[in-house]
């Protein structure tokens, strides 16, 4: 092969590569769609397009020589055809074997970009053999009985369900449009360069400002001194001699130099005007070019931002899919429906905010939706939902509402768990209302789940959802209704890098405070200031506001003032009820800026969420508003994700049961390097006579064992008072749901899976534990 040869080979598979991962974006969304919609008519559009999708996928697959996949699609077309003429009717065995499909290829797919392996030929083989099967009729045995949907199954309905044959957000390929529009595509590394480079003349547009203002009051100076000039000529006019020459050589030599001061004088106030006309002319200039670069500057940041910004809906249509494989791994039946998805968002607050989503959507299967067989007797539908909705806030924000129809929070559950956590005395937990409980799940390490799992459980999730919309300039709350169901309000600006932001004083310092969370800056009578319980308030709107001083809340030294000023200038955070109103020197203007973090060595610091430059060349910090409501009232002012393996404290005392020698070598050697004492055992039965015997912090167990298996041995740990709170972690093959589930029933603590095996996790589970 030719270079250039290969040069295009390697631009074909770079273009098939996005292509590819439109097609099976496209052909997940549909198979959802397809398994959930009852319409006839929807169906038949439904299976339509999905067809051409996995026509084109063949065709791409075909010209980059990917057999595999060709293959496969090839095999998904028939039995989309054989769907097409109705001569097969939809199953869920028949849909779990289509993802299967759409999976492997993205295998196929991610094997490519990474340069590795591809998924093994037999497996493909297999694969296609049953898709062949399926389309003469012969349907893939039926999967075992979770509760998932089937075919058939009506799904819950939406609360505002879209017209019948149309989709609220499809998953139309946005650059095979665009393409097809003579449009070309770009890589996401040059965007964001050009993205950068682009808001880095925001810092210009600044500067030319700050020169403007800084020429008008040059320019006032230059007035002011020639209004001077003209009001002391009369003075000076009679200060000149008149008449002929004086006697004598001295006073005709004052004479003479009386007469050169003035005309020096006159010279200089008719150059001083002369200056002072040119300056003017050139602060006119100056600001005239302002203006221009303004409009440019303006009219770029808002082209670039235009090219930035995606539809909410490219990050939310893999959430079908993915509600869909989760619901039924767990045994649960739920449906995802969206609304508002058109509306766009800077692409790397997007890119940013797929793990939080993801980690959201796992919350509500996991903790929310209860059991098909729950739902009924609570008088809902056997499939629950999971609704997102995205809407504008306030012109300058995005409001995204993710919320379930399940159980909603257990308040005494979470109460007893942020004791555990010793995030307040089980005392003062009682008296916080639902709306301060509900904010607890967001602490690190707090989590309600009776077992650790691969997936949840450990108590980070909701905690890194937290700090990374944080990150981004929002905020996230919950709410919640027994029985009925939870939400999660997130609030995001609608850009990322550069931003509008309120300039406040504290005696010599300046400080930016976003707008996004700023409900409204005012000035009161220090009068206004009431005492209510022991704590100062201001009241706004027929409400009482909580009153702190920004900076005591920022832990500023402070300067006692001579005499306190008659007015305060208050900047009022925070949204409804849940505001505080921070009291500040001074409000100067609200100006935009592009925000610059503070490096590598300060990834978090608390109450700061990054500074900015203005134009006078002076760095100043920008506040984060989340932080400062949390400090204001005591909560918790920091989000850190707990370290995946913390030493012990001491020496803790573990014992290992374990059949297979290996196994048993490995766990001991990972723990004791870890810095635990470790015994072993190699079946239940030694297990627990040896606990009967000796002293232990924990015990770490397989299940699948001899004589007496881990499941039994758990059970037998539990059924014996001075054994009984003594914690278990479960390390085994077993990863069915079913197996997790008999591990909760049993009073296991955590539960690892051998092929997924990652030491940290398993001694972060243990660390947490003990």
């Amino acid at each position: 092969m030719t270079e250039k040869e290969d040069s295009f080979r390697k631009l074909l598979l770079a273009t098939f590569k996005v292509e590819a991962h439109e097609h099976l974006a496209a052909l997940a969304a549909g198979l959802v769609e397809l398994e959930t919609t009852t319409s006839p008519e929807h169906r038949a559009e439904v299976v339509e397009r999905l067809f051409r999708e996995a026509h084109s996928l063949k065709g791409t697959a075909r010209s980059v020589e990917m057999p595999g996949i060709e293959a496969i699609c090839q095999s998904v077309e028939s039995v989309f055809a054989v769907l097409k003429r109705q001569e097969l009717d939809p199953t869920a065995a028949l849909f779990d074997l289509l993802h299967r499909a759409v999976d492997l290829i993205g295998e196929l797919v991610a094997a490519m970009e990474a340069g590795g392996a591809p998924p093994e030929k037999p497996r493909i083989s297999e694969l296609v053999a049953e898709l062949n099967g399926a389309a003469q009729g012969r349907l893939p045995r039926p999967p075992p009985e979770t509760g998932a949907p089937e075919a058939t199954a009506t799904p819950a309905a939406p609360a505002a369900p879209p017209a019948a044959g149309k989709e609220e957000n499809p998953p139309t390929p946005a650059l095979v449009a665009a393409m097809a529009s003579g449009s070309m595509r770009i890589s996401r590394e040059k965007l964001d360069a050009l993205l950068l480079k682009g808001e880095g003349f925001l810092a210009v547009k600044q500067k030319m400002a700050h020169q403007c203002e800084e020429f008008r009051e040059i320019g006032a100076s230059l007035v002011a001194l020639r209004k001077g000039w003209t009001r002391m000529r009369p003075e000076l006019r009679t200060l000149r001699p008149e008449g002929g020459s004086a006697n004598g050589g001295a006073a005709a030599r004052r004479q003479t130099a009386g007469r050169k001061l003035l005309d020096f004088l006159q010279s200089r106030e008719d150059r001083l005007a002369d200056i002072a006309d040119s300056f003017a002319l050139m602060a006119k200039g100056i600001e005239q070019d302002r203006r221009a670069v303004e409009t440019m500057v303006d009219g770029l940041l808002q082209d670039l931002k235009t090219v930035s910004m995606l539809p909410f809906s490219s990050l939310l249509e893999i959430m079908p899919k993915m509600v869909r494989d989760l619901s039924r791994d767990q045994g649960k039946e739920a449906v995802f429906t969206s609304r508002g998805g058109e509306i766009e968002i800077d692409k790397r607050i997007l890119d940013e905010m797929k793990e939080p989503f993801i980690h959201l959507v796992r919350n509500c299967i996991d903790h929310g939706i209860e059991k098909p067989a729950e739902r009924p007797g609570r008088q809902k539908p056997r499939s629950g939902t999971i609704a997102v909705s995205v809407s504008h806030w306030e012109g300058k924000s995005v409001e995204v509402v993710v919320g379930d129809d399940g159980r909603g929070l257990d308040s005494d559950r979470i109460v007893e768990a942020a004791s555990r956590l010793g995030v307040q005395s089980r005392q003062e937990l009682k008296e916080f209302d639902q709306r301060k409980i509900s904010q607890l799940i967001f602490r690190s390490g707090l989590t309600t789940s009776p077992i650790i799992t691969d997936l949840s459980g450990r108590g980070l999730g909701l905690s890194i959802v937290r700090e990374r919309i944080e990150k981004l300039g929002g905020s996230v709350f919950c709410e919640t209704e027994p029985g009925r169901g939870t939400t999660f309000r997130i609030l995001l600006p609608l850009t990322m890098a550069t931003f509008r932001g309120v300039l406040v004083r504290l005696e010599d310092r300046a400080f930016l405070i976003p707008t996004v969370g700023l409900d409204r800056t005012l000035r009161v009578k220090r009068g206004e200031i009431k005492t209510v319980e022991n704590r100062e308030t201001v009241t706004l709107d027929g409400r009482t506001v909580p009153f702190v001083p920004l900076g005591a809340v920022l832990e500023l030294p402070r300067k006692v003032p001579k005499e306190s000023p008659e007015y305060l200038h208050l900047a009022v955070l925070g949204t409804g009820e849940h505001r505080i109103a921070f009291g500040v020197d001074e409000i100067l203007n609200e100006q935009e800026v592009l925000v610059k973090d503070l490096g590598p060595q300060l990834i978090r610091v608390r109450n700061i969420a990054g500074s900015t430059v203005l134009g006078s060349g002076r760095m100043i910090l920008i506040l984060n508003v989340a932080d400062l409501l949390r400090s204001a009232v005591g909560g918790a002012a920091t989000v850190q994700v707990a370290p995946a393996a913390a030493p012990p404290e001491g020496k803790r005392s573990i014992l290992v049961v374990e059949d297979s020698v290996t196994s048993r070598t490995l766990l001991k050697n990972i723990l004791e390097v870890s810095g635990y004492e470790v015994e072993t055992a190699v079946d239940g039965n030694e297990a627990f006579a040896t606990l009967k015997t000796g002293e232990f912090d924990l015990v770490v167990s397989d299940v699948d064992m001899p004589r007496l298996n881990g499941f039994d041995l758990t059970a037998k740990i539990r059924a014996d008072a001075k054994l009984a709170e003594l914690p278990v972690v479960l390390v085994t093959a077993l990863e069915s749901r079913e197996d997790r589930e008999r591990g909760i029933d049993v009073g296991a603590n955590a539960y690892s899976i051998k092929s997924s095996f990652d030491k940290s996790n398993l001694l972060e589970a243990i660390r947490r534990l003990i």
